[in-house]
């Protein structure tokens, strides 16, 4: 008999739902809910840019849809039946943890606290907290040294802990009344399963390592005497958080009679626990060691993984070395940019050169070649993620003259996403990590060629895509077909639901060598703007960009 998974993958802006066929990966149906509330699923502040929050309601009411949604297509698919669905799986944005009361139910979805931003969830792009990630770092780098070790040296305002400090210090009611602070990525699964109660939640390594400082060396989540040198009122909240965590492809509960009523799903199937969007994308991809995937989309997540019996060197600026957060039986190694996409729909919505659209400026973009605008810039627009970890950097746009066009605008963001994505390729092989393959995956790989192929001149690789367009839905299907029982490991489970497509991006000798020399450009500006202590001559820098163009040019 046949038998399907569903993979839930939550996005920045909406949730899509994914109907797999086990056997072959094919993918059978989907289904796209848009969150309904805030701009684009997000509640913002004009007083804070930092701050974005969503609402836990937008999350439910998008799995009851997407889930009925998938359902309902695949009935015309021959042979399907809802009885032939076997697991779940869950992936989610992160860290996007949620304020819950003793039972487990947000604090957004209570009246007291259901006009509150403070009380609903904390989306991964809120960096309220950045004076609380500056004061995490400098304590853990006083006493608790190891800590900073595995996430890359420096601790984020995008994490869990800065979020938590900050509301404690902010709104000090919403963290009254919250007995524990739930990620997105571990909430969902336990919705499905009827397991939000507190006691009962299980919690995934991957949100819990990468973003809240878990580690089995030092028995969890961190302890209570460091976090109460940051506030004592840490401690009550430590004690709620428990010490073990699990990896996607454990089944985090099975599907509730609840839920089986809502959507139509067979009771008591698996629902596996969650994981971060873009590492199930690495799982959707058929992530292995020694390849390096990066899930483009309105961020970048960078991400390898090594065997855990291997000696790995604590690699300075990664969001994270955890064990087993995207693979059983391998380290999970997480990198990443705060914003690729998000620079591109941001000159387009914000700045609206000329009214033109993504189409128009890409067809503009694609008829130049490199160097030829003389414009370098920076890509820190919503601040640096990797290498450096900074979200209080901001972006640059260096060589403008009278004569610049919007397309060799976009073009230049688009280059200065891929030079820092090379920083991030040379960083995980300066300590180690031979990058030996590249898969791309999420919106942008699959919907601009023209992307593609920069990037591939720039990193000096050529770059594969991954045949689903939809890998992080289709990573947490195979998580809940693992969950089910269907494969005894994600390796049986990829080699037969993954594939790449057909097309490479090759790099073009001409163009390489032009990017390598304005990559030794951004290098100069990436680290007179982004390291201490940093002494770049930075006087030389726009001639050398016109000297670049005029030879483009042949001037």
């Amino acid at each position: 008999m046949p038998s399907y998974s569903i993979g839930l993958d939550y996005g920045t802006s909406s949730v899509r739902g994914l109907l797999v066929d086990v056997q072959n990966g094919a993918e059978i149906a989907s289904s796209v809910f848009p969150y309904p509330q805030g701009k684009a699923g997000i509640l913002l502040d004009d007083r804070n840019p930092d701050l974005a929050r969503q609402h836990p309601q937008d999350y439910l009411d998008g799995a009851a849809a997407v889930i009925t949604g998938v359902l309902s297509q695949g009935k015309s698919h021959a042979g399907f039946d809802p009885s032939q669905v076997i697991g779940i799986g869950v992936d989610t944005t992160g860290s996007t943890p949620i304020p819950v009361n003793a039972e487990g139910v947000p604090l957004a979805l209570t009246p007291e606290f259901s006009s509150n931003l403070a009380a609903f969830a904390w989306l991964w792009k809120d960096h309220t907290g950045f004076a609380e990630a500056v004061e995490i770092t400098a304590l853990a780098s006083q006493i608790r040294p190891e800590y900073l070790a595995k996430c890359g040296g420096i601790y984020s305002s995008e994490w869990y802990w800065s979020k938590v400090l900050h509301c404690l210090r902010t709104a000090p009611d919403v963290f009254q009344a919250a007995t524990t602070w739930v990620e997105h990525a571990d909430w969902l699964p336990a919705v499905l399963s009827g397991t939000t109660h507190p006691d009962q939640l299980k919690r995934g390594i991957c949100a819990a390592g990468h973003k809240a400082l878990f580690h089995a060396d030092w028995g969890g989540y961190p302890d209570e005497e460091f976090l109460s040198k940051l506030d004592p009122q840490l401690v009550n909240l430590r004690r709620n958080l428990p010490n073990i965590a699990y990896s996607v492809g454990t089944a985090a509960g099975t599907l509730s009679a609840e839920w089986s009523l809502k959507t139509g799903l067979p009771v008591g199937i698996p629902v596996s626990v969650g994981a971060f969007d873009a590492h199930l994308g690495g799982v959707g991809s058929g992530i292995k060691p020694g390849v390096l995937v990066k899930n483009l989309g309105t961020s970048c997540c960078d991400m390898m993984v090594a065997p855990l019996e291997a000696p790995l060197a604590d690699i300075p600026g990664l969001c994270g070395i955890v064990p087993e957060s995207i693979l059983p039986g391998f380290y999970g190694l997480e990198a990443g940019q705060s914003a690729v996409g998000d620079i591109f729909n941001w000159f387009v919505t914000e700045v609206q050169p000329g009214g033109m659209g993504h189409e128009e400026l890409t067809q503009g973009a694609s008829k130049l070649t490199p160097g030829e605008s003389g414009l370098l810039a920076l890509d820190w627009l919503n601040g640096n993620r990797t290498v450096l970890v900074d979200t209080r950097l901001t972006g640059a746009m260096l060589g403008i003259s009278l004569q610049t066009t919007p397309a060799e605008l976009y073009r230049a963001w688009v280059e200065a996403t891929a030079f820092g994505a090379r920083v991030i390729m040379e960083r995980f092989e300066e300590y180690g990590q031979k990058v030996d393959q590249i898969i791309n995956c999420g919106g942008i790989s699959v919907k601009n060629p023209m992307i593609m192929q920069i990037y591939a001149d720039i990193m000096g690789h050529p770059l594969a895509i991954s045949r689903s367009s939809q890998t992080a839905a289709l990573g947490s299907a195979i998580a809940g077909a693992v969950a089910a029982g269907a494969y005894p490991s994600f390796a049986e489970a990829t080699t037969a639901m993954t594939a790449l497509h057909p097309h490479i991006f090759t790099p073009d000798p001409k163009s390489q060598a032009t990017y390598s020399n304005l990559y030794a450009l951004y290098r100069q500006l990436h680290d007179a703007f982004g390291v201490k202590n940093t002494h770049e001559d930075l006087s030389g820098v726009m001639k050398q960009l016109l000297a670049i163009r005029d030879e483009a040019r042949h001037v």
